[in-house]
């Protein structure tokens, strides 16, 4: 046995090395990787959303707070506008502008600041989640004797006593054996069946954990993709604000059941402040607030219920729901909306509770007459509830469910709302995904992480974790964007694995463990001096055997045989052992580590590539930087007026606005559907009427050519949202099936007459002309990608009306609040609307089921390939092309790239899943199938790039090719999706 001298001198100097070495550089990593865009490409902001954070930056860094939140933006969402001020999540607006006044001053620009803020809050991140693994592998305790990790069994009624009377026995009489016979107990032994001088008093591997989370957090794509610098988006900073929260909720709740201090009270409102960071900077606060009440109430579930777990709630929730209804797009919502009713309703439970245990407590209450109370105060508090939830509902005073909320819990993967449909980011998680942004060794190690936690390491805080995976794993299944939150709980999973694996080796190898926790908890020094009373009880045992030591030769004699059998037995055993772990370590664990390392950086690397600027290839073998877009948009600053009227598919507004300085029509902020439904009406309807709606809205437009995802591939999803409000469009046909592209590749009627082909499609294929007295090309860019045309006859009249501020709506003379209006020559087309009522919306009498319906059938008989009035569907048959193609023909059609219809329709299947369409299409015509656009991709890369297994099976079986190689050298196997 080691001796304790020994112990600490080992765990001071692991304490030095963790710290001082391991630690520092998991940090640097974090920081190194996340750099990655910034040494390539410069200090530049990448994306769509990141424009718009960086103008709101700019306005409240020149402009104060007082003006931010008072900021009525008519370059945007022309006519109407758009309050920003209350309409935003400010929080990292606040804190750029706090990073440039008060650290960095004039030593950084604010753009620069804007870009290095992904990769220092991310750092932050990794931090933080290495805190939240080491807080939720503590063993501490209160002194009441209790021990420090259960069993989720033991906290399930009817299972717990099944437990206690045959797991445990069976489980002790187990690990009786291992130590009687191994000598060893591996470091699995229950403390209540550890005897008072074992040194596994002292072998949490807490710091162990955290470093191994930390490692795993610090380089993981699924937090990389909106960490990278440049990537100036919301849950950058929102991630290191969720995982601050995390950690000090599971903080809150550390020692046992029956521990009462007033710091509880503090840590809980320390929560509620990180909260508070956490609503200000992204919507994804409703995650965090909910997976909190849905922890509270599970462990009253699980009869764990405490004035620690009230104190720490009830603090946590009335600091942090103060503080949010500051924030003003937030206002009232945590008391209004459905989907944050929940906590709060924890909250009312949690005070019913507190009460009967204090009523338990003054009146010495037995257990029957405290549940005949509990009964009575519940019942009581459900009628008034009831009572009053009914009023509020009868004066609509709840709000509804959002969308993207509500495609969470629908069976199906469309939301019935064609604009939330339309974002690929909303759309289900394929098991691809999880393989790629966390790596198939971390997914391997994170049931193993979730069982340790459940059925040996169960507490107060622990057990959040549980309740945090299971959260994430369901929801990023229902939505891909997801996948960001599962991050730090893979991390942590992963990270308590491999921990306690290292503290197991240590314990059972080297025979002691090297972790700080021995030094840091209260009873170590109380430890090391009965060791020493020990020995000197041991000295005086040995003076008095003396005496009789001739009486005990001869039982020596009988035992010894046995007793060097014994020792023989357990050496083989733990060599055996020993052999096993570094055989596993060596051949396993390293290699894995490795390729996660090695993987992660190279899907880094990818990350980094901004959407705005690309790197390519020519034919010729020339590298070249593809800047179409920022040319376009620096070319409409440079040669359009500054009063221009941009008009471009809601995509690109961000952008437009941001660099162009321009007005736009809309943006990703996305708050008025019927106004994107009027300007995709205007785009996909014939050029003369999508026309006569676009002069009275702008001066030019702007048009993504460039194949692949450009705005004919998009088209149909922009008919579709049109297609929701103004239903002429395509009667009895909510998605649009006349809209799109033939079985043979070619436009249908309805695509090649409207506006936005014709713009898209000018002078480049044959017969496509745009109008000359209504549209004049004005630009268009290097190399293709982004076109202008200037609109012809525009109506001053309309212009002219909507910027005299006395046709704005003020909500009270000499108010900021001044929404514009829609001129008056566009009032004929505004009566044919309709609008947009989202399923989830029961304030609102008047319902649109049918339209939904026929939405979710035609929809699904769409993707299945199938008619929009078919009645049903045919029976799967064995499928091959009705023709095969040569080797040397495959060969002929590879050799030319260009943006052809056929690829903007292989694109459009592909995304949107068609795969009956698609078979249907390649029987008779294999060869789009090896149709390449002017980037050198063609369908399988598109399906690799969706995860799409089935389009990937269709397109092999036709004979594409996994190794061609696009103008950046990669293959469809190296592809890697990006645009989560």
């Amino acid at each position: 046995m080691v001796p304790n001298s020994v112990k600490i001198v080992v765990s001071l100097a692991w304490g030095y090395v963790a710290f001082s070495i391991i630690a520092p550089a998991i940090l640097r990593e974090a920081y190194e990787i996340r750099l990655e865009a910034i040494r390539e490409y410069g200090p530049i902001i990448h994306e769509f959303d990141p424009y718009f954070n960086l103008r709101a930056t700019e306005y409240l860094y020149e402009n104060g707070p007082k003006k931010f939140f008072t900021w009525f933006d008519y370059k945007v969402w022309y006519p109407l506008g758009r309050p920003v001020g209350t309409t935003i999540y400010p929080g990292m607006q606040f804190i750029a502008v706090f990073i440039k006044n008060y650290i960095v001053g004039d030593k950084m620009s604010l753009n620069d600041v804007c870009c290095y803020i992904p990769a220092w809050f991310g750092v932050l991140a990794t931090l933080f989640t290495g805190l939240l693994a080491y807080e939720c592998s503590l063993p501490v305790v209160d002194k009441t004797g209790d021990e420090p990790f259960e069993s989720i069994l033991e906290n399930i009624p009817i299972v717990s006593f099944f437990y206690s009377k045959t797991i445990i026995p069976m489980a002790k009489a187990l690990w009786d054996f291992s130590e009687k016979v191994l000598g060893t107990d591996f470091g699995l032994k229950h403390k209540s069946m550890i005897i008072q001088d074992s040194t596994a008093d002292f072998t949490s591997p807490a710091v162990e954990i955290a470093l191994f989370a930390g490692m795993v957090m610090s380089i993981v794509p699924a937090h990389l993709m909106r960490s990278m610098g440049g990537g100036y988006d919301n849950e950058s900073v929102a991630m290191f604000a969720m995982v601050l929260t995390f950690f000090l909720w599971t903080r809150s709740l550390r020692g046992g059941l029956k521990l009462e201090t007033y710091s509880t009270w503090l840590w809980g409102a320390a929560t509620g402040l990180a909260y508070f960071n956490m609503v200000a900077a992204w919507g994804g606060y409703v995650f965090v607030v909910n997976l909190i009440g849905c922890h509270a109430a599970l462990l009253v579930l699980f009869g764990r219920f405490s004035t620690k777990l009230y104190r720490a709630y009830t603090s946590f929730y009335v600091v942090g729901t103060l503080l949010a209804i500051q924030i003003p797009v937030v206002g009232w919502a945590p008391l209004k909306s459905v989907e944050q009713l929940g906590p709060f309703a924890v909250f009312l439970g949690f005070q019913l509770l507190q009460f009967c245990e204090i009523q338990k407590r003054r009146n010495n209450l037995t257990t029957k007459q405290t549940w005949v109370l509990r009964v009575k105060v519940f019942a009581s508090a459900a009628a008034l509830l009831l009572l009053a939830v009914g009023y509020l509902r009868y004066i609509g005073y709840f709000g509804p469910i959002s969308s993207r909320v509500r495609g969470l819990f629908v069976k199906h993967t469309k939301t019935g709302n064609p604009l939330v449909d339309s974002v690929a980011e909303h759309q289900p998680a394929r098991s691809e995904a999880y393989d790629q942004y966390l790596h198939t060794f971390i997914v391997s190690l994170i049931p193993f992480g979730f069982v340790l936690v459940a059925f040996r390491y169960f507490h107060d805080a622990s057990s959040f974790l549980l309740v945090y995976g299971v959260a994430t794993y369901y929801f990023s299944l229902k939505m891909v964007r997801l996948i960001l939150l599962t991050a730090p709980i893979a991390s942590v999973f992963t990270g308590i694995f491999l921990g306690r694996i290292f503290g197991f080796i240590v314990y059972n190898i080297l025979g002691f463990n090297p972790s700080m926790v021995y030094l840091l908890s209260e009873d170590g020094d109380e430890k090391e001096s009965d060791a020493d009373n020990s020995t000197e009880a041991g000295k005086k045992k040995k003076s008095k055997k003396s005496n009789d030591q001739g009486k005990e030769v001869e039982k020596k004699e009988k035992t010894s045989s046995k007793s060097t059998s014994l020792t023989s037995l357990r050496s083989l055993t733990m060599k055996a052992v020993f052999l096993f772990i570094g055989y596993f370590i060596t051949i396993e664990v390293i290699p894995e580590l490795e390729s996660f390392y090695h993987s992660s950086h190279a899907i880094g690397q990818q990350l980094a590539n901004p959407t705005i600027i690309q790197k390519a290839t020519l034919k010729s073998g020339e590298p070249v930087m593809v800047d179409d877009y920022r040319e376009c948009y620096n070319w409409i600053r440079e040669n359009t007026p500054e009063d221009a009227r941009i008009m471009a598919w809601w995509d690109y507004g961000y952008q437009l606005t941001a660099i162009a300085n321009r007005t736009t029509i809309a943006d990703g902020n996305t708050w008025n559907h019927e106004h994107i439904a009027l300007l995709g009406r205007a785009l996909t309807s014939p050029e003369k009427e999508g026309h006569r709606i676009a002069r009275h809205l702008a001066d030019y437009i702007l048009v993504w050519a460039g194949g692949g995802g450009d705005d004919v591939a998009k088209s149909p999803h922009l008919a579709r949202i049109a297609n929701s409000v103004y239903r002429s469009m395509c009667p009895n046909d909510p998605v649009c099936s006349k809209f799109g592209y033939t079985k043979q590749g070619t436009p249908s009627k309805m695509m090649r007459e409207s506006m936005l082909f014709k713009l898209h499609s000018h002078g480049l294929q044959p017969g496509v002309v745009a109008d000359p007295n209504r549209f004049k090309e004005q630009f268009s860019s290097r190399f293709g990608k982004c076109r202008v045309f200037k609109i012809l006859s525009v109506s001053k009249e309309s212009k002219e009306w909507v910027a005299d501020p006395k046709n704005r709506l003020c909500d009270a003379p000499g108010s900021w609040f001044c929404p514009g209006q829609y001129p008056p020559g566009m009032q004929k087309i505004l009566k044919e609307k309709r609008d947009f009522s989202q399923l989830e919306d029961f304030n609102k009498g008047e319902k649109d089921d049918e339209y939904q319906q026929k939405y979710f059938e035609n929809l699904e008989r769409k993707k299945r390939g199938q008619k929009v009035d078919s009645p049903g569907s045919q029976k799967k048959k064995p499928w091959k092309p009705n023709k095969e193609l040569s080797q040397e023909q495959i060969d002929e059609i590879n050799k030319y790239w260009d943006d052809s219809p056929t690829t903007s329709q292989m694109w459009e299947l592909i995304s949107e899943n068609r795969v009956k369409e698609m078979i249907e299409i390649l029987s008779d015509y294999p060869e789009a199938a090896h149709a390449r656009s002017a980037d050198g991709r063609g369908p399988l890369f598109w399906a690799y790039e969706f995860g799409n297994e089935k389009m990937i099976r269709i397109l092999k079986k036709v004979g594409v090719s996994d190794q061609l190689k696009d103008e950046k050298g990669m293959t469809p196997l190296d592809l890697q999706r990006s645009e989560l």
